[in-house]
């Protein structure tokens, strides 16, 4: 019995504080009030107490007094006592110790004088009670016991029937029945009924059976009927039985309960004359009954789900329908009444939600509210109790509604004046009802009007959140398709953000369905329903079956989505006709299926790759493609979607790009390919006008209001910076992160569709965002790289647009501060905007590279080069023309056709007109910005490159940081750097060597190509094309040549430190031997294309293809260098037939097209002049033609330096030639036969021998060496270089430098012989021992193309 343990010091110092203790401890717990608690304290301390006396440990007197005291602390304490007493009595008499014994009848001796003898007889055993000398005889005592239960409980009283007079009962129900509107009172009539019962010996009971049964037909007479059974009342349980009496009568099968019944029952309880535990026992069926019938019906919706799931049989379905037929013959012996349910009702009825409550957490969860009729009792009681807040807070303007008359009932439910008041008894009463809110759609609206009212006003979020979860959206799924409660519960939900809203579907969609056997039904009905439209769903019957679906979708959208969601992955051919069958939808559903999309694109259980793990998935494609049009088409919020692939990025999984990159082409309009042709890419070189008209495959229009919505959505959320800097970080992320036991292939293609995902993005929020908003996201550029890690290139992609802003922002502050309309003044001002805005990001692009970087290149040309757009360099007044003389036609076909209406021409003759305005307008503007940058050009030119530094350096640094990053950034990117080239050179930009740039393009692709993905290899081809159109423009016609060529220090053949001097003819390369540099060029492509074909390699042979099909139009020109590249592609194509079928794919298309352009070729003595060479041994000097030939194919290694001596040997020659010198020459017959020339030439031999020796040691050891022992070697041909330049400036040549000049001249004088013999072997001599079978390959080229007269020019790149 104890559960409170006293401290033992307390009985061992008991006299000196543990009895004040003892006393205090008892009298703290006699002031607690805890619900019965305190009384349990009380008996457990008076225990303890007890038994320590019974024990022996404390002494009886000073036991007797303390619990003597305690007899003040409550009125009841005796009782408590007397119960402690009896529990010591039963465990001391199971004691053997009689001492104990002795103890406990001892203390309850002394005890006698203050606990009644009356309780102790109660409580104590007979035997115990005789030994205290409280009784005389034990066995006398237990007799009278048993004679006093047997008179109380078992003896009954007999009433003589033929006494009882039926004239009283007559009287009685006349009494009963009479009128009651007048003054009779329920007190007279009981008066008149004790004298009935008096006079004609009426049995009591039997009165109250009758005064129930005239309440019964009565049912209206509450107050009298009550008030009357209350005066009247006798025993609660006498009531109860006889109550139970009327519906024991009822449970026969075929038997229905009467409603009066119901509702006396229902009355009773209500005004506690019963209670309910007593009558429930009564009532049928039993609990167990109803939760096995509750179970039944839930294994019947799951087996009628899976039936309709299921393919059935014929023979099936007539066995199915024979089980049916046995099942209705056993519904129709009905069943006896549930009168659980019929009194929980009559509880309704009247108000009672206290007891009806505790009914309905008898049954299982919303067994009870599955009865329409209880479901709308407990609808009318919700009524009662929103209706004044609803009046107050939910009522729309303008709706009057119905007045609903609350209960006269005072007990029921009081009704909410504040939305605090609902948390009372209104939500718990939802909670019940749950989906079978569903019968009374007035009550929905009701409940979805508060919870908008509520949003604006009060915070009981969650409160509202649980009642949309466990009621309105179940409710919704057994509401017959009805748009209103949808749009309706709507404006509710868009108040909420969308994590709760996609909460709540997911609940919704996922666990709701299984909790009801209704629920179970309708999800698979709805299935069946979905199959049965989406198997006739075609393009032709888009509206019916929109409609249909539209219907279907307002009460279990989730279910029907989810379905369509699954044939769409599957079957992308329905993407068009699902799409436009939407339209019906309301807008909770388009919310619902934006989850829904999310869902299955983030389902775990599907792969992302398909199965040979080199491309996406096509369900994948699917979905993507179908979210870029349904969030087009219809108003879906998007922020959870663009929340979606931000998390996925953030995980680094670049897969869901997809998505991003066609919600922005469909509903910005903004397409990224790089499957451009010529056309559309000079169209995107202009105008945002332009480019929308003539720069995409596709002319979407009408994307105003998708772009905005998609814009709206992405910086209410915060979310275009973000995403920027994700995919530009995730780019690396994809190779070095996410790609480590992927296919190349496919990282090639998540690479390329990250990188286009952020140029198509980027170009976006550059076109869309107002300039405020984009000069406040994007931070600057050292930031952005620094802090964010952010590419460079991606950085000034995102940069680039904050910059022409503010640049625009800048001059026209300053033009209005300055009034002013020369052109002259705009264009200062112009130049000083540029100024003040640049400069803190030439500042700021220091801390980007390395101190030594900026020793080549100045910060200004860097950030001139990054910051400037292809719409900054040229107009593209033919793809202006173009696209107006477009819609002079459009103009023309709409006026000669006479079917369009009249209304219908005029408003597309306007459109026609007004765009053709706009695009000229667009080219007048972007024609004024185009001479104001060029200006601005002309004026910085002197300050890009640093005098000091050698011009190979300055190149690298150009390359290497500039244009290379750039040419694969975007096919635009492409075109502006071939373009930047080309101006730079035409700027006449000092220190710059035109030369030397396109000279290391051309030289050195393979690293290039073989390091590109697919679509960069369609940038770089496109990059390549650029350049060698401006080359072969410069080598068509000699006039070209030398206006725009020549006297530009671009094409100085002697660089000095000093700068382009402007006055020395002979410096520069004359026509002819341009020609020959370019042919050089096209034999450098040639080999570096048959190198990367023979390699086998699939990433090689791909993207050389793909380069040499975008270079077509320029390259190749000579005819011997095109059978070469023909007669390799023939061979890929045969290879890869059966093996790679991309690759021959490619290879066909190539060499189809190469074929084509063959009638176009030239033999190389037409593409550039061929001289052949003297017969006669010449000294090296004069050994100048173009004959003479060094080491083309390995020209990388040169200097700047001997680039320069060679071009100044030829140079040399022709001015020999025109002075007449070459007359002289030719009357001295031999003079190499002179004692003093045999011995130079034989020191020339020998020295060549081992010049030629160590230079291919050097370049077998620089294949074999590491990185930084070629670095090394570099450094050290740097040295050289200084060397040779001083050499060339007259100062006098060390032993070392006249070796080389002569090894030169050598080098020059085999060339001749070469060309004399006809040998049309690779000029790169090889250690045959040591080469490869794949050198040995390669070497085939050489006999389709000799480079003899081609590499007399020597351009380096180092």
């Amino acid at each position: 019995m104890a559960t409170l343990i006293l401290p033992g010091e307390w009985f061992k110092n008991w006299e000196k504080s543990g009895k004040h203790e003892f006393v205090q401890l008892c009298k703290e717990l006699t002031e607690k009030t805890d619900h019965g608690s305190e009384v349990r304290d009380i008996q457990a301390a008076l225990y303890e107490l007890c038994w320590q006396v019974v024990q022996g440990n404390l002494k009886l007197d000073l036991v007797a007094s303390v619990l003597g005291d305690m007899m003040e602390l409550r009125d009841d304490m005796p009782s408590i006592l007397a119960d402690v007493f009896s529990i010591l009595d039963l465990e001391t008499g199971a004691l053997e110790e009689k001492n104990k014994r002795d103890h406990y009848t001892q203390l309850v001796g002394a005890c006698l004088f203050f606990v009644p003898e009356a309780i102790l007889k109660e409580r104590l055993d007979p035997e115990t009670l005789e030994s205290l000398g409280l009784i005389k005889q034990a066995h006398q005592f237990n007799q009278k016991i048993v004679k006093i239960k047997t008179k109380l409980f078992y003896k009954q009283q007999k009433f003589n029937l033929l006494r009882e007079e039926n004239e009283g009962y007559a009287k009685l129900i006349t009494e009963l029945g009479q009128d009651l509107s007048g003054n009779i009172t329920s007190h007279l009539v009981l008066e008149s009924i004790k004298s009935l019962i008096g006079c004609f010996n009426l049995d009591p009971n039997r009165v109250l059976d009758i005064i129930l049964e005239v309440y019964e037909s009565r049912s209206d007479q509450d107050e009298f009927f009550l008030s009357l059974i209350k005066s009247y009342m006798c025993e609660p349980l006498t009531l109860c039985h006889i109550l139970g009496f009327k519906f024991k009568f009822y449970q026969e099968p075929n038997e229905e309960t009467p409603k009066s019944l119901y509702h006396i029952a229902a009355a009773l309880l209500h005004h506690n004359l019963i209670e309910l535990e007593d009558l429930y026992v009564h009532l049928m069926p039993l609990d167990a009954a109803i939760v096995e019938e509750h179970k039944r019906d839930i294994s019947e919706a799951k087996q009628i789900a899976r039936k309709l799931v299921m393919v059935v049989l014929p023979s099936e379905k007539s066995e199915d329908k024979e089980k049916e037929k046995e099942k209705e013959e056993e519904k129709n012996e009905k069943p006896p009444d549930n009168q659980k349910l019929g009194l929980l009702e009559a509880l309704l009825r009247i108000g009672d939600w206290h007891h009806a409550q505790s009914i309905m957490d008898q049954m299982p969860s919303f067994y009870a509210t599955s009865h329409k009729a209880i479901a709308l009792a407990l609808c009318q009681l919700v009524h009662l109790t929103v209706e004044p807040l609803y009046r107050r807070a939910g009522v729309p303007k303008g709706a009057r509604g119905c007045v609903v008359h609350p209960l006269r009932n005072k007990r029921a439910p009081r009704p909410a004046e504040s939305f605090e008041d609902l948390r009372r008894d209104t939500f718990s009463m939802l909670c019940y009802l749950g989906p079978h809110l569903s019968h009374d759609p007035i009550l929905f609206a009701k409940i979805v009007r508060l919870g908008k009212a509520f949003m604006k006003e009060d915070t009981l979020l969650s409160c509202f959140l649980s009642i949309a979860d466990q009621v309105l959206l179940p409710s919704l799924s057994l509401m017959e398709c009805n748009a209103c409660m949808s749009e309706e519960l709507w404006g509710l939900f868009k108040l909420f953000p969308y994590q709760h809203r996609y909460r709540l579907y997911g609940q919704w969609k996922n666990e709701t369905y299984s909790s009801h056997p209704l629920l179970v039904k309708v999800k698979a009905q709805t299935v069946e329903r979905a199959k049965y439209i989406m198997k006739r769903l075609t393009k032709e019957n888009v509206k019916q079956s929109g409609r249909q679906i539209g219907k279907l979708s307002h009460s279990n959208p989730t279910i029907l989505f989810d379905y369509m969601l699954s044939q769409i992955q599957w079957y992308d051919n329905l993407i068009v006709p699902v799409v436009d069958s939407l339209k019906y939808l309301t807008s909770l559903n388009y919310d619902v299926l934006a989850y829904c999309i999310i869902e299955a694109l983030a389902n775990p259980e599907k792969e992302k790759m398909k199965h040979d793990d080199t491309t996406i998935s096509s369900w994948l494609q699917s979905l993507a493609s179908l979210c870029g049009a349904v969030f087009r088409k219809y108003p879906i919020e998007l922020a959870g979607l663009l929340q979606y692939v931000t998390n996925q990025l953030k995980a680094g999984k670049s897969f869901d790009l997809l998505i991003l990159k066609e919600v922005v082409q469909k509903m910005a309009g903004i397409e990224i390919t790089d499957e451009m042709t010529s056309e559309q890419l000079e169209a995107m070189t202009g105008g945002e006008q332009l480019k929308a008209e003539g720069g995409y495959f596709g002319q979407i229009r009408n994307t105003k209001k998708s772009s905005q919505r998609l814009k709206d959505a992405l910086l209410d959320h915060e979310l275009a910076l973000p995403l920027c800097l994700l995919m530009a970080q995730q780019r690396n992320g994809v190779v070095f992160l996410e790609g480590g036991e992927k296919h190349l292939k496919l990282v090639g293609h998540l690479y390329d569709q990250c990188h286009d995902t952020l140029v198509q993005f980027g170009g976006f929020l550059a076109s869309n965002l107002s300039t405020e908003d984009y000069i406040k996201r994007v931070p600057s550029i050292d930031i952005l790289c620094n802090q964010f890690h952010t590419p460079h290139d991606a950085a000034f992609f995102l940069s680039r647009p904050m910059y022409a802003h503010q640049i625009l922002s800048k001059y026209d502050e300053l033009k209005k501060a300055e009034k002013g309309n020369r052109q002259q003044q705009k264009v200062h001002k112009y130049v000083a905007a540029c100024e003040q805005v640049m400069t803190p990001v030439h500042e700021a692009v220091v801390s980007l590279h390395p101190a030594r970087v900026w020793d080549d290149l100045r910060p200004q040309f860097y950030a001139t080069f990054w910051s400037l757009t292809m719409y900054d360099l040229a107009v593209p007044h033919s793809a202006y023309e173009r696209e107006v003389n477009k819609l002079k036609a459009q103009i023309k076909a709409i006026e000669e056709n006479p079917e369009i209406p009249l209304n219908k021409k005029k408003k597309e003759k306007e459109r026609c007109t007004a765009l053709q305005e706009k695009l000229q307008e667009e080219e007048k503007k972007q024609l004024e910005h185009v001479q104001r940058v060029l200006h601005r050009l002309k004026l910085e030119k002197d300050n890009w490159l640093l005098a000091k530094s050698t011009k190979n350096e300055t190149i690298t640094k150009f390359l290497q940081l500039c244009l290379f990053p750039r040419c694969i950034f975007s096919s635009i990117d492409a075109v502006y750097c071939a373009r930047f080239v080309e101006l730079v050179h035409q700027q006449k930009t000092p220190n710059f060597c035109t030369l030397l740039c396109y000279d290391r393009v051309f030289s050195a692709i393979i690293y290039t190509v073989a390091s590109c993905t697919e679509n960069e290899s369609h940038r770089y081809g496109r990059f390549l094309c650029c350049m060698l159109e401006t080359v072969t423009r410069w080598h068509s016609d000699r006039a070209i040549y030398e206006k725009e060529c020549v006297n530009y220090p671009g094409f100085l053949t002697i660089f000095r430190a000093t700068g382009f001097d402007g006055g020395n003819k002979a410096d520069q390369l004359d026509y002819e031997n341009f020609r020959h540099v370019v042919h050089k060029w096209h034999y450098m492509l040639t080999k570096a294309s048959v190198h990367c074909l023979e390699t086998g390699d699939y990433t090689h042979i791909r993207n050389i293809l793909i380069v040499l099909t975008k270079i077509l139009p320029c390259y190749p020109k000579v005819l011997n260098l095109g059978q070469a590249l023909e007669c390799r592609v023939h061979k890929i194509c045969l290879e890869e037939k059966d093996k790679r079928p991309d690759l021959y794919a490619l290879a066909m298309g190539y060499s189809g097209r190469l074929k084509s352009q063959k009638v176009h070729m030239v033999p190389e003595n037409e593409f550039h002049h061929k001289e052949q060479p003297a017969r006669s041994a010449t000294p090296a000097s004069q050994q100048n033609g173009p004959g003479s030939t060094g080491k083309p194919a390995t020209s990388t290694n040169k200097t700047e330096e001997g680039t320069a001596s060679s071009f100044l040997t030829v140079k040399e020659r022709d001015d020999k030639e025109k002075s007449g010198k070459e007359k002289k020459e030719k009357k001295e017959k031999t003079p190499g036969s002179t004692p003093e020339t045999k011995a130079e030439n034989r020191r020339e031999k020998q020295r060549d021998e081992r010049a030629g020796k160590e230079e291919r040691a050097a370049r077998e050891g620089k294949e074999k060496t590491p990185k930084a022992d070629r670095e090394k070697v570099k450094a050290e041909e740097k040295s050289s270089k200084d060397d040779k330049a001083k050499a060339g400036n007259g100062e006098p040549m060390e032993p070392s430098r006249e070796r080389d000049a002569i090894k030169e001249s050598k080098s020059k004088e085999k060339g001749d012989r070469s060309a004399v013999a006809g040998s049309l072997k690779s000029p790169v001599p090889r250690s045959e021992s040591a080469e490869s079978e794949r050198d040995h390959k390669r070497r085939k080229l050489d006999s389709h193309s000799s480079p003899s007269h081609s590499s007399s020019v020597k351009v380096s790149m180092a």
